[in-house]
């Protein structure tokens, strides 16, 4: 038995929902309450309720990932804590955390967060393990449907009014952008996540698919696909395609064009 596996009669506690957690709820319901109803300077209360909210979905990201290493196979999530929903156990703080939140609040790109460390020793199946990672990016999905609904269905349709003077708000218009800003999040993280690429939850559920020779290149390639992904995206014309296929994909889904983008910019509030 590997010593990161424990028994199976895994405690109680290993599913409590860490204070941490508890925290990061508290603050992105108190943030949509005051973006809502307008309290205080609103552009900080958007800025606080896209980015606690980005925060959230990072942790049920890996948090998803966990439950079903857990279920497959690998009790040994428990014992390092990944069913808390704690981020801070989430691998590297900087690069689990506060690099994604720099891509969001500067390049409006929900970058992959965190990872779990799972002991693949004790996952009996190729199937297993492609739904290990592809459970990530499917809460990503699950996310965006859930914050396009409201738009899918009529609300927030004068969240922004054109003029020939420009763009104004509507009633709580804060609030929508906010939202359309999480949605447009999503889907980004959702398009990054699924990418066949080396070290993402794309390449990794394929991973398993693979002979071993092709298993040992994608092994070697894996630490870089990260880099070489986030290179791409800022120096390229690769970007352009992306947010295209971003842009189609948010509006796909109900939420009003341009909304996510713009939502994104007004959290900016230490720029006009």
């Amino acid at each position: 038995m590997s010593s990161f596996q424990i028994s199976r009669e895994v405690p109680r506690s290993a599913f409590v929902p860490s204070p941490v957690f508890v925290g990061i709820l508290a603050v992105v319901l108190v943030s949509a309450w005051m973006t809502w109803t307008g309290f205080g300077n609103v552009r900080v209360d958007v800025f606080l309720l896209v980015v606690s909210g980005w925060v959230l979905s990072l942790t049920l990201h890996e948090y998803a990932h966990a439950i079903i290493a857990y279920f497959s196979g690998d009790r040994g999530v428990a014992d390092r804590g990944y069913l808390r929903l704690n981020p801070l156990k989430y691998t590297h703080p900087v690069l689990s955390i506060v690099l994604p939140l720099i891509a969001v609040v500067l390049g409006g790109i929900g970058l992959p967060g965190g990872a779990v460390w799972v002991d693949h020793a004790h996952i009996r199946s190729k199937v297993k393990e492609s739904l290990i990672s592809a459970a990530g990016p499917a809460t990503n999905v699950v996310f965006a449907l859930l914050l396009a609904a409201p738009f899918a269905f009529g609300a927030g349709d004068g969240a922004l009014v054109y003029s020939a003077g420009g763009i104004t708000l509507g009633p709580h218009g804060e609030f929508w952008l906010a939202l359309g800003a999480l949605a447009f999040l999503q889907v980004t993280a959702s398009l990054l996540n699924f990418l066949p690429v080396p070290g993402l939850d794309g390449g990794n559920a394929l991973r398993p698919w693979l002979s071993a020779p092709y298993q040992r290149a994608y092994d070697l390639f894996a630490p870089y696909g990260f880099l070489l992904l986030f290179v791409l995206l800022w120096q390229s014309s690769v970007n352009v395609y992306f947010f295209n296929a971003v842009d189609w994909l948010s509006t796909a889904i109900g939420v009003p064009t341009d909304l996510g983008q713009i939502g994104l910019s007004y959290m900016r509030f230490w720029s006009n």
